[in-house]
């Protein structure tokens, strides 16, 4: 179930006698006077006074899941909605900052919290409970937490349903699939062993797989450890059911991102922790190569809430979230100019991104691909950096842009979603139309001729974007779009409706499409449903 509908009790009506609350009377205009009168109880016959019952204004705010934006609107166009509301839990609170801990109340990973973790992410968040839920609502925005989800992984796939319910197929060479054994599965499979336990948020790294319940606890199965690189020796063991991350039982996580030489997890509060990544210091802190104990991300964002992070190949985005508004921070390797500084120097510790704010561009959702990434803002322009290879920046050239460049064929989009993979990228417009570019290997862009794939250009590289006509065909609203984000791993893509319906194309000669091809093909060109119900 969704947040919005979990069930959990809305602040209850309060009948207790309202003070007399004194009247505005600064400004002489007769239209404004009326206003105050409408508001403060000194009303004409037939108007409603908000101050006569608080309790009805704030169970209508809460029960409309207003916007922080809206809430602070009210608050700023009249006094009513600033003065203490003289409510518990807080009689000090205005009924607005009331109405967003209520809402706040009903997600997921919230309503777990002590008193004193819920204040501890107030301040965190910049001392407001609108600030919160504005923390709250970007996480579950650009995460798809607690929604439907599809991980198109390396060789190996994962469905998420919106009750938390997992299904894996693909190649299953160390146990990554989580059925108890090391066979293929060409066809979704419930790992039946989560039974109870709902998941809602998942990560797919090379013969490894990683699930979030909604308790913010890790399950991980595969390969034995996080750290190694993706095409080299495994551990000396492999899980081939989900076992309990006993390391991060102390934290709450909301989300994780596998690298190529590490792990990072995101933490309830956005704090961001990541696992081997060598001895050097390059992210922020001294481990050895075999160190498997979660370590804080150092610097910049130790005091900065971060409600999304992305790992490419060997590098992090971190998409923080401040009062003023969304910005992103890279560490890492920088070949290719993918940190986003304009070099290509690696930085050990978290930096900001600051293109951004030349640009006038509110970063709403971040993507790292392989070797290049992208961000969606807030206005529904898309930019991409890094390398150009293949023209997965969609600049029409493959040129190298060490800054994030706004896509300027994507003027007339307004985009809601980004995903990155090894030299490609997808985006997914506001009315759910999907646009690819970039790398055609494996005919995994979706621009192939309807049929059986076998056109004659089908991996044909795009240097702009371009609309996915194929899917436009299935006449759904998609909302997510997942690649393959590896090197060693030829690429598949999922596409997921608004219905909950699941479409894949590219690679499948590993069973990792979840539909069964013909005879002597390993992929398919054009989508095909995918015998899943995801809703």
């Amino acid at each position: 179930m969704d947040a919005t509908t979990s069930g959990t009790p809305s602040i209850p009506y309060h009948n207790i006698a309202d003070p007399p609350i004194t009247p505005i009377v600064d400004s002489p205009g007769a239209a404004f006077q009326r206003q105050m009168r409408h508001c403060f109880g000194d009303s004409r016959p037939g108007e409603f006074p908000l101050a006569a019952n608080p309790s009805i204004v704030l169970h209508v705010l809460t029960a409309c899941n207003l916007d922080p934006q809206d809430l602070a609107k009210l608050e700023a166009t009249c006094n009513f909605f600033r003065q203490p509301a003289n409510f518990a839990p807080d009689p000090e609170l205005s009924i607005t900052e009331l109405a967003a801990l209520d809402m706040c109340q009903k997600r997921a990973i919230f309503r777990p919290m002590k008193a004193s973790e819920r204040q501890e992410l107030k301040e965190r968040c910049g001392g407001s409970w609108k600030l919160v839920l504005s923390f709250l609502l970007a996480g579950e925005a650009c995460c798809r937490r607690e929604k439907s989800q599809a991980i198109a992984g390396p060789g190996h796939s994962i469905a998420v349903t919106s009750k938390g319910a997992v299904y894996t197929f693909g190649s299953n060479s160390s146990g990554q699939l989580g059925h108890g054994n090391t066979e293929e599965e060409s066809r979704p499979r419930l790992i039946r062993s989560l039974q109870g336990i709902r998941i809602i948020q998942a990560a797919a790294g090379a013969g490894r797989t990683m699930l979030i319940s909604d308790a913010g606890q890790v399950y991980t199965f595969g390969k034995d450890s996080f750290g190694e690189a993706e095409y080299g020796a495994q551990g000396s063991e492999l899980v081939t059911t989900p076992q309990l991350v006993e390391s991060l039982k102390g934290i709450f996580v909301v989300q994780a991102a596998i690298g190529n030489f590490f792990t990072a997890i995101l933490s309830r509060e956005g704090r961001v922790y990541t696992i081997s990544w060598g001895n050097d210091g390059k992210l922020g802190h001294h481990t050895e190569p075999n160190d498997l104990e979660p370590r804080p991300l150092l610097g910049a964002l130790e005091n900065v809430p971060v409600v999304q992070i992305a790992a490419g190949y060997c590098y992090l985005l971190a998409l923080a979230f401040k009062p003023t508004g969304m910005s992103v921070y890279s560490v890492g390797c920088g070949l290719g100019g993918k940190l986003g500084h304009g070099s290509r120097t690696d930085e050990k510790h978290p930096r900001l991104i600051e293109q951004f704010q030349h640009l006038n561009l509110h970063p709403m959702v971040v993507a790292a691909g392989a070797w290049h990434a992208a961000v969606v803002g807030r206005d529904g322009r898309v930019c991409t950096w890094g390398w150009g290879r293949y023209g997965c920046l969609g600049h029409g050239n493959e040129d190298c842009e060490s800054v994030p460049k706004v896509v300027e064929s994507l003027s007339n989009v307004k985009a809601i979603h980004v995903a990155t993979g090894d030299y490609t990228t997808f985006v997914v417009s506001d009315v759910g139309d999907v646009y690819s570019f970039g790398c055609g290997e494996s005919a995994s862009l979706g621009h192939n001729p309807a049929g059986d794939g076998q056109g004659n250009n089908r991996h044909a590289n795009v240097l702009s974007p371009a609309l996915v006509t194929s899917l436009k065909q299935v006449n759904e609203r998609f909302v997510q779009i997942s690649l393959t984000n590896s090197i060693y791993w030829n690429a598949h893509t999922f596409a997921l409706t608004e219905s909950g319906k699941l479409y894949a194309f590219g690679a499948g000669d590993k069973g990792q499409l979840g539909i069964e091809l013909p005879a002597n093909q390993t992929e398919r060109g054009s989508p095909e449903r995918v015998d899943l119900d995801l809703s």
